[in-house]
């Protein structure tokens, strides 16, 4: 089967075999972008979250056929080194990684609360970022979150 999305503001065309594949698997294994990660495989981490036409989603369980035309955003496309995105420069400032590798996820699901919410509470942070990180740096997370939102609010004015 062929399938036809734009990733990182390419289009792309797929021949799969199987349509269910986890699109995590045609990004990593296809496309060899690595920077989404697999995780548990079950969408409960969050390691694998990227977004589909700007909504996260856990890629480890989203089947490649419901991509088809849509807009798929990995870590890659969200920002660069000469242009990163106001999370990734966030998550610079405030030293947020320790291993690093959830962070790819964290950052794409904090990309998208911001999108829907420019200024979250705590209480909203708790309620929507709900990945897991072994290595326990939700304190940092949580001060990059509050700092991403005001390099989004000083990068709008």
């Amino acid at each position: 089967m062929n399938i036809k999305f734009t990733i990182n503001n390419k289009p792309v065309s797929i021949d799969i075999e199987d349509e269910n594949t986890p699109l995590l698997w045609v990004v990593r294994d296809i496309l060899d972008l690595k920077g989404t990660k697999f995780g548990c495989g079950k969408a409960a981490c969050g390691a694998c979250t990227l977004h589909v036409d700007d909504v996260a989603v856990r890629s480890c369980s989203y089947a490649v056929k419901f991509a088809k035309d849509k807009n798929v955003t990995t870590i890659e496309g969200l920002g660069d080194v000469e242009n990163p995105h106001p999370v990734q420069q966030a998550w610079i400032e405030e030293v947020v990684p320790q291993c690093g590798y959830c962070q790819p996820g964290f950052m794409m699901a904090t990309a998208a609360l911001l999108k829907e919410n420019p200024n979250p509470t705590d209480e909203d942070i708790d309620k929507n970022i709900i990945n897991i990180c072994r290595c326990a740096t939700y304190y940092r997370m949580r001060k990059a979150i509050h700092r991403a939102a005001e390099l989004t609010q000083e990068s709008k004015n």
